[in-house]
């Protein structure tokens, strides 16, 4: 009978020192990865310095920044923008003096910003622009907390220039 103990505390010993030893190296893990971490708690660290190499002429390159909005905008489809609208309607309501989490975009293009009735627009979006021109509303649309910092829209923005085009067009369409 005393064999049987003997084998059971020896066998809780080792499992306790075998789970002992694996706790220290967690935690040794840990201690090493906060002491020598080199990424920074953020990610938004900026390079300590710039070593500049010869002929490295790609920042004097002009960029090809694609065809102008206003080219883009004479070939927009509004058709193919109201299907762009759909994503716009789940904030924005499509019919004259009815808002939704944002304004009616009801003859939103030509409209001076801010001044949809009942409507309490963030201070930021109002000192943009004073129209809603189709160019105010691609660079809006592009990136709307960039146009306006600040702004209690939150949606992240519409990448191509042709879909912004479209959209632009269909909504211009709402009003007649």
């Amino acid at each position: 009978m005393e064999r049987d103990m003997f084998d059971t505390m020896t066998m809780t010993k080792v499992l306790g020192a075998f789970c002992g030893t694996f706790l220290v190296f967690l935690l040794g893990k840990w201690a090493a990865e906060e002491i020598y971490h080199a990424g920074g708690h953020g990610g938004d660290h900026e390079q300590a310095y710039v070593i500049p190499v010869e002929g490295d002429d790609a920042s004097d390159e002009p960029v090809d920044e694609g065809p102008a909005f206003e080219e883009v905008y004479a070939m927009a489809d509004a058709a193919a923008g109201e299907g762009q609208g759909r994503a716009c309607s789940s904030c924005h309501k499509l019919e004259a003096g009815e808002n939704g989490t944002g304004p009616s975009l009801y003859g939103v293009v030509g409209r001076t910003v801010g001044t949809e009735d009942g409507f309490g627009y963030s201070g930021s979006l109002v000192a943009v622009a004073d129209v809603w021109t189709p160019e105010a509303l691609n660079a809006f649309l592009e990136n709307p907390r960039g146009y306006a910092p600040g702004t209690a829209m939150s949606y992240n923005g519409m990448r191509k220039i042709e879909d912004r085009a479209n959209l632009i067009a269909y909504l211009d369409g709402l009003d007649d």
